[in-house]
């Protein structure tokens, strides 16, 4: 008997149950298709068990046709809002449609509950909810990364740069989100491999999301248990997704494959090789612009030059994409300007290395109340430098500068 423990919102009501419920100890709780009448009665029943629970290997065929359903939605281009409000299949007849998640997409979303759902979701793949949230989060980033580009690159650099606490999801999606901009408008991938794609990002480190948190914030040298997990970490998130019924070729070997040390053309690799490819370069990235408790995280500038050029010091071309679709200075990340001022990246620009910015220091060195806007196109505002986070003494709330985005 392998329990795993459910989420009740993940049982719609007055609907045949289509596996055995049990409780916390495995005790019989409700016979597969009986119908709960109530939120009331789902309640009471999570009570009398200390929790409602599945028997894996009692209603493996049920779960499995339900992740395989969800993934085909994906593949086959199904919408956004689709995709991320499938529930768990109750009936026999498919998943049913709710309200999306996100339902106006012009709206800016609370990045600290995105950031914290997202922690939830990736720390809890036993959880007979993972994929419906799993597709949920990244149908909900696919969306902002569309619709809101600049915003959702300068939340998730926001974010990294200054987590320790969260850093794995964090990290996750900000891979996931540069990946998707970086095939979708530079390599010109269609959409189902995008989403691939991005699936894979979300889903590289998931048999170590907690022991990645961990080490964020650890100063102690690495265990040998920490060593062999992280070693280890490539193929057991394979067998974890396999496990929930994935079955996507390109998605399993992409997380296979994703560290990688292969420099090189893309051409000639397969379909999956390339997008390891891309989700190494941009995990190096990444990671060195986010903070340890060991070390200083980099500016945007220097982590992006770690993903620009490959192993033997030539470009890359994958890291080439990904600067044209971010920017040698992403949004999010703080520059020097020639002008003296310090300034926050809020846009990316006509090339790479003129993006939009607002001052945030004075050359006086004073907070600017109101950050005003400078283009780095002209001379007088150009670029002098990059800047780490750390360095830049006027903390500005993320609410308060995505109003300047």
């Amino acid at each position: 008997m392998k329990l795993v423990k459910l989420d009740l919102e993940t049982i719609p009501l007055g609907h045949p149950l289509p596996f055995i419920l049990r409780s916390a100890t495995g005790v019989l709780l409700a016979q597969k298709g009986y119908v709960v009448q109530s939120k009331e009665e789902l309640q009471q029943m999570a009570l009398r068990g200390m929790s409602l629970c599945v028997d894996t290997d009692e209603s493996g065929e049920s779960h499995r046709a339900y992740v395989n359903k969800l993934h085909s939605m994906v593949r086959e281009g199904k919408t956004l809002g689709a995709i991320a409000s499938t529930q768990f299949v109750t009936d026999g007849k498919g998943p049913d449609s709710t309200a999306p998640t996100i339902t106006d997409p012009t709206a800016r979303p609370n990045w600290h509950d995105i950031q914290t759902r997202a922690s939830n979701v990736l720390r809890q793949p036993e959880s007979t909810s993972f994929m419906t949230r799993l597709f949920q989060l990244h149908a909900d980033l696919a969306l902002l990364s569309q619709r809101q580009t600049d915003a959702t690159l300068f939340a998730l650099m926001h974010l990294s740069a200054g987590e320790t606490r969260l850093y794995s999801a964090t990290h996750a999606m900000l891979v996931s989100v540069v990946c998707m901009l970086a095939a979708r408008t530079v390599l010109q991938w269609p959409e189902d491999r995008v989403n691939s794609l991005g699936l894979a990002a979300l889903t590289m480190n998931i048999s170590m999301t907690e022991l990645q948190d961990q080490l964020a914030q650890q100063s102690l040298p690495l265990s040998s248990a920490q060593i062999e997990a992280i070693d280890g970490h490539s193929q057991k998130s394979v067998d974890i997704l396999k496990g929930l019924g994935i079955q996507d070729p390109d998605w399993l070997e992409a997380v296979r494959h994703h560290h990688d040390r292969s420099p090189g053309p893309l051409a000639g690799r397969s379909q999956a090789q390339q997008m390891a490819r891309l989700i190494q370069r941009a995990d190096i990235f990444g990671a060195r612009m986010a903070p340890r408790a060991t070390r200083f995280p980099l500016p945007s500038t220097a982590a992006m030059q770690g993903s620009y050029f490959d192993e033997e010091k030539k470009v890359d071309e994958a890291g080439a994409a990904l600067v044209k679709a971010v920017g040698m200075y992403a949004p999010g990340s703080y520059v020097k300007l020639a002008s003296g001022e310090v300034a926050v990246v809020t846009r990316r620009g006509a090339t790479p290395s003129t993006p939009r910015v607002s001052v945030v220091i004075s050359r006086q060195g004073m907070a600017m109340a109101e950050p005003p806007p400078r283009d780095t196109a002209r001379p007088d505002f150009k670029i002098a430098a990059g800047l780490p986070t750390r360095e830049v003494k006027v903390k500005l709330p993320l609410e308060r500068l995505l109003t300047l985005v």
